[in-house]
């Protein structure tokens, strides 16, 4: 199996402006020169993390996911990002996995952050999904969902591994960016995989200031990216499938794992 390229972008969001946003992404994208696999941006990059249907929420196949689409054609890499998306009455948080030949998957954010009144304006979603990217197994999931670790949780069935890598999307304040780093670093351990966690960083509209502290990291837990906390920032990664493959060999804890069922 071949390494697979990832590009995080850590920057900050002009707070429920999708034009403002698409354009300043739209630049980020053009100065990723390099060849990249895959391109990931924060939670809800169009607009920042706001509840406000009337200012956030756009239809199904909306202006988010159209410049998505074109611009994963654009660089002929897949991107994935979250966008508050209104569909049969009802609201999600919404991740799109878009790929360079037009076709896409999508993910609604399944835990809602009830402090923030997330809960009572968006609707949870119910399955996760796993993208194929050059053989690489991806599961993409959305910021509070990283507090959880059963929903998180690698499955193992003859001894191969649902995942390799487990992502996350984010808009995490800054006053929890302990709880966020330390999280991404068990999430990778325990399930013997790359983890990737891209948040923002600056003031959002209701006064939160986020610090990004974005990170790949490897399944022994050790950060391989160098982004800085507030550092308005890109990298691209090479993951090793084969460092990948002979951890597993080497501490098989996936043999041990409890099987198990979510309701």
């Amino acid at each position: 199996m071949q390494n697979i390229r990832i590009s995080i972008i850590q920057t900050h969001l002009h707070w429920e402006n999708t034009d403002a946003n698409l354009g300043h992404f739209s630049k980020k994208l053009d100065a990723i020169t390099e060849a990249t696999d895959v391109i990931v941006l924060p939670e809800m990059f169009t607009t920042g993390f706001s509840i406000h249907r009337e200012h956030t929420a756009e239809e199904q196949g909306g202006k988010g996911l159209q410049w998505m689409l074109q611009k994963a054609k654009e660089k002929n890499c897949d991107i994935t990002g979250s966008i508050a998306v209104k569909e049969g009455g009802n609201l999600f948080n919404r991740l799109y996995w878009v790929k360079a030949n037009g076709s896409f998957q999508q993910y609604d954010k399944r835990h809602l952050f009830a402090m923030a009144g997330e809960d009572k304006h968006f609707t949870a979603g119910t399955k996760k999904i796993i993208v194929d990217v050059k053989g690489w197994k991806i599961c993409p999931l959305i910021c509070y969902d990283l507090r959880f670790p059963v929903w998180s949780r690698n499955a193992w069935k003859n001894k191969e591994a649902q995942y390799d890598v487990l992502l996350y999307v984010a808009n995490w304040p800054e006053v929890r960016s302990y709880p966020w780093k330390q999280l991404l670093i068990a999430r990778a351990i325990e399930n013997q995989a790359y983890v990737i966690g891209v948040n923002r960083i600056g003031e959002d509209g209701n006064k939160f200031p986020h610090s990004g502290d974005s990170a790949v990291i490897n399944p022994r837990g050790e950060i391989l990216s160098k982004a800085n906390a507030n550092e308005d920032r890109i990298e691209t990664l090479e993951l090793s499938y084969d460092y990948l493959q002979e951890f597993r060999k080497l501490f098989p804890v996936g043999m041990d794992a409890d099987a198990f069922t979510l309701d």
